[in-house]
């Protein structure tokens, strides 16, 4: 059926589905799946009867017709978002793992600036209640250190946070209703 249709009108088509897709990543996976399917197939339809101008027209843009189908599943207004709870989560970890492995890099650094050849087990506290020890071995001003990752409350933070930031607690059906 696809194949009476111009290479140019089914590239058009497909861009609509894949910029309808992308939108659509808050509908479960098999939903999300359906639904692509679906308006592919309605598309191809209308576009050979009306042509691909006309049919993508009669869509509307993307963007209107995601939070069709978004509003359809989840309801009216604010709704739970996985793709900024996945940023967030992501960010935060990113930054919080640079700023504490620059915290144990810096002790270190302070231990070798005031010590050039120290030799001995040093152990650091880290940032206290977000960080775990970190122990450092110092052989003639050589060091290795090991520890200085997330405590339970760090975990704990990124959990809490990644939970409001993307409003999850709105993917809840029974929570959703209300």
């Amino acid at each position: 059926m696809s194949a009476t249709l111009p290479l140019l009108d089914r590239l058009r088509i497909e861009r609509l589905v894949w910029s309808l897709d992308q939108q659509l990543y808050d509908l479960p996976r098999a939903t999300r799946i359906s639904t692509r399917r679906e308006v592919r197939t309605n598309l191809t339809e209308a576009a050979q009867e009306v042509g691909a101008s006309q049919a993508i027209r009669n869509v509307g843009s993307s963007r209107q017709l995601a939070e069709g189908y978004l509003t359809a599943r989840f309801g009216d207004g604010p709704r739970h978002s996985w793709i900024a709870a996945v940023v967030f989560l992501m960010t935060a970890t990113l930054v919080a793992t640079s700023l504490f492995t620059e915290i144990a890099l810096a002790y270190a650094r302070g231990v070798s600036n005031a010590a050039p050849h120290m030799t001995g087990t040093l152990t650091y506290d880290g940032l206290r209640y977000f960080q775990n020890h970190v122990t450092y071995t110092f052989t003639d001003g050589h060091e290795t250190h090991v520890g200085g990752g997330f405590s339970v409350a760090t975990w704990l933070l990124l959990l809490f946070g990644t939970i409001l930031v993307g409003r999850l607690w709105r993917a809840i059906p029974a929570l959703r209703r209300r």
